[in-house]
């Protein structure tokens, strides 16, 4: 145990290790937040589109968003990287890091949309029809009706979403980039550390202290969203 400490000291007390740690920790929080923008936008369109009003103009963009959906739910994450670094984006000097970006954004989407799609119809149709009863346009009738008691039922499953997205980051080391759990890895293979006990463990701390920030603010947005339903039932 005072073997494990020491090693701790050791960590934290070398400029090359917390650098390392630090750059990779950097690529981790890139990837993640772009990835889940991107997964955030695209999802809402697709939510969108799955939940409009039958239409024949709607036809084709609803297949293609509920194929885009089955076939990203359906195969590994895994997969899907490679597919990206070694088939679509296997091209010269192109930027490591977009190619995981887009790979987990698109990835994103597919499940943001899934969680989105059931808070847009967790709604009471009955409050959608009073609305129309009402003489109110649709877009009305979303925006002001629809929307606020979606958001409420979406954000803690897209709280999850974003958690997951950041953990699965890790497996773009797979690739050869260097984000945290690489850092860990070539910190541990040196020859001073020569044990992967102890960065894996910092960085578990690292990973730890970010998804307890995200539980953190998500926990924060739901009480607010109780204060302001209780307000207005007052």
């Amino acid at each position: 145990m005072s073997d494990f400490f020491a090693k701790i000291a050791e960590l934290f007390s070398t400029p090359e290790y917390i650098d390392s740690l630090l750059h990779g920790f950097l690529l981790t929080i890139q990837v993640s937040y772009f990835a889940i923008l991107i997964g955030i936008l695209l999802g809402t369109v697709i939510a969108l589109v799955d939940t409009a009003k039958p239409s024949k103009w709607l036809v084709v963009p609803k297949f293609i968003c509920s194929t885009y959906v089955a076939i990203i739910r359906g195969t590994p994450m895994a997969l899907q990287l490679f597919i990206m670094f070694f088939i679509i984006f296997a091209i010269r000097g192109f930027p490591s890091i977009i190619t995981a970006i887009i790979a987990f954004g698109l990835n994103s989407a597919a499940y943001t949309a899934e969680v989105i799609r059931g808070g847009i119809l967790s709604v009471d149709k009955g409050q959608t029809e009073a609305g129309m009863a009402l003489g109110l346009s649709q877009t009305t009738i979303f925006m002001k009706i629809v929307a606020p008691q979606a958001i409420k039922n979406i954000i803690p499953a897209l709280g999850n979403e974003i958690i997951t997205v950041i953990k699965e980051t890790a497996i773009v080391s797979m690739v050869g980039m260097y984000d945290l759990n690489m850092a860990a890895k070539d910190i541990g293979s040196g020859q001073n550390m020569a044990s992967y006990i102890v960065p894996m463990f910092t960085a578990a701390l690292f990973y730890l202290a970010t998804i307890y920030l995200i539980t953190f603010i998500v926990k924060r947005i739901e009480k607010g969203l109780r204060r302001s339903d209780l307000r207005a039932e007052e």
